[in-house]
């Protein structure tokens, strides 16, 4: 089983799957494709299309068969690998599982603009400009709070359903984002961040991205220079 990535102090989609089949303990192979640009011709662009034609990252491919788009990778693995429990047991809490997960997916739009992942970076003062000039990034904000409160309140954390799911995993990119950016948050929600920070494969992604002292000024808004 492979999984093609882009860059991972950069790439929140590839994130996601990476760090929920590390935390899985899923044997894969990790392929990366460092970003150099997105035009069609680029090599990105190139040797991507050879494995999905969506043209995108992440993409698993398992035993020459190709699933492309986060969710759809990781209903794959959970029906793969019933044992591990990727998604809760409970019927109701599945479900909630799965419509934060769609949230997250589709929605957070004003987050992502504005505060795109850049785990090298530290830039608590771009932060503290977004959050006091865009109102839809502090609505962004407020919603996470809103819903990671009420998950660690019904199922008693540490993580958002009891134990590590995918729920998990998909707002990891979210947790770096908001350390990278020093959000404010209250002590509930800064001790999720905590937890989800020292999960094994967050710290593993987490010193890769660190690791690759590539500078993309087209990946990077607030910055001229590392």
């Amino acid at each position: 089983m492979q999984l093609f990535i882009g860059n991972k102090n950069y790439s929140s989609w590839s994130m996601r799957p990476w760090v929920l089949l590390r935390q899985a303990e899923i044997p894969f192979a990790e392929v990366m494709l460092r970003f150099d640009a997105f035009t069609p011709d680029s090599k990105f662009k190139t040797e991507l299309a050879r494995h999905s034609p969506a043209g995108r990252v992440p993409v698993l491919v398992d035993d020459g068969f190709a699933v492309w788009d986060t969710l759809a990778i990781a209903e794959y693995l959970a029906e793969k690998y019933p044992d591990r429990q990727l998604w809760p047991v409970e019927r109701q809490a599945r479900a909630r599982a799965r419509s934060v997960c769609a949230e997250m997916h589709a929605g957070f739009g004003a987050l992502r603009s504005h505060l795109p992942m850049n785990i090298e970076a530290a830039l608590p003062e771009i932060g503290q400009r977004v959050l006091r000039e865009q109102a839809a990034v502090r609505a962004d904000v407020d919603r996470l709070v809103q819903m990671w409160s009420e998950l660690l309140v019904a199922h008693g954390g540490p993580l958002l359903f009891g134990k590590f799911s995918i729920a998990d995993a998909f707002f990891a990119p979210v947790v770096k984002r908001l350390v990278s950016y020093a959000v404010p948050v209250p002590a509930a929600i800064a001790a999720y961040i905590e937890r989800v920070q020292a999960l094994p494969g967050v710290l593993a992604w987490s010193e890769g991205a660190l690791a690759e002292h590539d500078f993309l000024d087209f990946e990077e808004p607030y910055r001229t220079c590392a």
